[in-house]
């Protein structure tokens, strides 16, 4: 699997979420309405997820192994990075 293109879309307010990608996964299958979160313990994602009837929130698509979560966020946090360091994050 190779995480073949990465949108992201900067939150300009205050609050923990920092931004929403979308991925292109081989150039074929996107999932977008991946949210990037800053956590008590740094940058992490957040699935994307829909509210079920009880209230609970639940992942809509997600990896089902470690190795496929960590390549997803490592690329995911890299591009959010690479954003903010763009020039236009500095106006």
């Amino acid at each position: 699997m190779n995480i073949t293109d990465v949108h992201v879309r900067k939150i300009n307010h205050e609050g923990k979420m920092k931004a929403v990608v979308s991925i292109t996964i081989d150039d074929v299958f996107v999932v977008h309405d991946i949210k990037v979160i800053d956590g008590e313990k740094g940058l992490f994602i957040a699935m994307p997820s829909k509210k079920t009837a009880d209230g609970e929130y639940r992942d809509i698509a997600h990896p089902i192994n470690s190795a496929t979560r960590e390549l997803i966020q490592t690329t995911i946090l890299k591009a959010y990075e690479d954003a903010l360091a763009a020039p236009e994050a500095m106006e």
